[in-house]
């Protein structure tokens, strides 16, 4: 099994820690964003998306972090990320893709990358937006853990779900991009009990090989 990913993309820092929760073992494959190498020709005739991460597993390759955590749990359910239960496993969902799909689209690099095309803004002017689509998202997640009484430990309960998985590498871009994160007391309070689980601790950036 291959992970084509890149230290510092909160997208393949979501896989590893999944893979880590599971105690699956890869081939750390690096794919530099900061050199362009997910551009490269050899690099898209093997993901014509062009972004990290990539799982290839006996031969067959997945992209999209929510597809590939999928992937890992079905074929190693052992220990699992998501819960048994209907309503828990839709819970867990929603809060992820809270994240994939409401916090990272709108405040990631390629959308930054075209406020430059569009309309000229300058570095501060993206640092501002990034800050306040993350803190819009925070806000939002915030009240569904602080909510709900299946918040435990963790996003969901007492064990560490793909909630956590996603919710941890917002939280870290959050806090370089300079989010003030002191009103999210849940967030941080979750945040803070990941940072306690080795698994979160070896997925993050500082300890991958390709780290600078």
């Amino acid at each position: 099994m291959k992970l084509y990913n890149f230290a510092r993309s909160s997208a393949s820092y979501r896989v590893r820690i999944v893979a880590n929760l599971k105690g699956i073992t890869y081939d750390y494959v690096s794919i530099n964003l900061m050199k362009g190498e997910s551009r490269s020709a050899p690099y898209q005739a093997l993901n014509p998306q062009g972004r990290v991460p990539s799982l290839e597993d006996n031969g067959r390759l997945l992209t999209q972090s929510l597809a590939i955590c999928e992937y890992l749990e079905e074929t190693h359910p052992s220990p699992p990320v998501l819960p048994r239960d209907p309503f828990g496993r839709a819970r867990v969902r929603a809060l992820a893709l809270a994240v994939a799909c409401e916090i990272h689209p709108i405040s990631g690099g390629r959308a930054q990358n075209y406020l430059t095309t569009l309309l000229q803004a300058s570095a501060d002017k993206r640092a501002e937006w990034s800050r306040h689509w993350m803190s819009e998202g925070f806000r939002e997640i915030e009240a569904m853990l602080s909510g709900s009484k299946d918040s435990g430990r963790f996003c969901y309960g007492d064990t560490p779900t793909l909630a956590d998985a996603f919710l941890v590498p917002q939280v870290y871009n959050a806090e370089r991009a300079g989010v003030d994160i002191a009103s999210f007391t849940t967030i941080q309070r979750i945040y803070s009990e990941c940072g306690k689980v080795e698994a979160f601790i070896n997925a993050a950036p500082e300890k991958q090989p390709d780290f600078s």
